[in-house]
């Protein structure tokens, strides 16, 4: 199967994308594994024409908006985002309406819907330079409260938060974290912005899943407890076969993260469906809330 993927591929002239937090054979034979945002931005930098994108339907999403002129293919059309579900574009208008005069930022794990709602972007790595950069001083944040949570505690602006979260990392618990920490003593605590306060508080380092990456190759550190979706642990052990990775919980795992498989694969690469395709009504305002991002230094 691995051959035929291979040979498809060289067909193709496609590219595979894998996130983090997909599972180890897809990550093996990917072309770029890293996170949402890395992976849309160099599907926007190749030169192949087709682009399979080993995620969730957003982040799929969001290479095409950035990649227009390419087809992108998202292998297991079911792979969606439970926590970019939680706000509709109506609600988000409505949001807007009780607030005036406020700037609506979204985490990059939103629909392209809810992009062309919003005024700019942001991710977990650049939150809250992004919101630091805003003049208004008022900012409506979708749709991940911890993340809002997170960024609020380090900015100056009124956060107005929806009520959305990431049921992986939402689960994270203090006695998770003191278990951990009983059973690896010498083990750095990395946490992702997504978890709850209370978690973040007792965490050494907060990280998104690249800034983990970069961490662990270079602390000195052996060992690190990773409160992330268990996937990571993959990448990490890959990267740096002499250090230890333990995760926070062997049950922090994305359910629709782990659908494609490299029979979803080899079919997408076969077939090119199925394709994401963003209306361009929807595409150019959303593409303005990314871009908007991109420029904030």
């Amino acid at each position: 199967m691995i051959d035929d993927i291979l040979a498809l591929k060289k067909e193709r002239q496609a590219t595979i994308l894998a996130h983090n937090y997909q599972i180890p054979e897809v990550q093996d034979v990917a072309d770029l594994v890293g996170d949402s945002l890395e992976l849309s931005r160099a599907a926007a930098r190749l030169d192949s024409p087709v682009i399979v994108f080993c995620g969730v339907d957003f982040m799929a999403e969001t290479a095409a908006l950035l990649s227009p002129n390419k087809r992108v293919v998202l292998p297991e059309k079911g792979a969606y985002c439970p926590m970019a579900q939680m706000i509709t574009p109506e609600e988000l208008r409505g949001l807007k309406a009780l607030h005036p005069g406020a700037t609506v930022v979204c985490y990059v794990n939103s629909t392209a819907e809810i992009k062309a709602e919003s005024d700019i972007c942001c991710t977990s790595a650049n939150g809250v330079q992004v919101v630091r950069s805003l003049p208004e001083k008022k900012v409506i944040f979708v749709p991940d409260r911890n993340l809002a949570a997170y960024v609020a505690r380090h900015t100056d602006k009124e956060i107005i938060p929806w009520n959305g979260y990431c049921y992986v990392h939402d689960c994270f618990t203090i006695d998770q974290v003191e278990s951990a920490r009983a059973e690896h003593p010498r083990a750095e605590l990395l946490v992702h912005p997504e978890c709850r306060p209370e978690v973040i508080d007792r965490a050494d380092y907060v990280y998104s899943t690249a800034g983990m990456c970069r961490h662990a190759k270079s602390s000195p550190a052996r060992e690190f407890i990773i409160g992330t979706e268990a996937g990571m642990i993959y990448r990490l052990k890959k990267e740096n076969p002499d250090k230890e990775f333990y995760p926070l919980s062997e049950s922090a795992i994305c359910q629709n993260m782990k659908k494609t498989d490299l029979a979803k694969l080899r079919l997408a690469l076969q077939t090119c469906e199925p394709r994401v395709v963003v209306p361009e009504r929807v595409a150019s305002r959303a593409r303005k809330a990314i871009e908007r991002m991109l420029a904030v230094q």
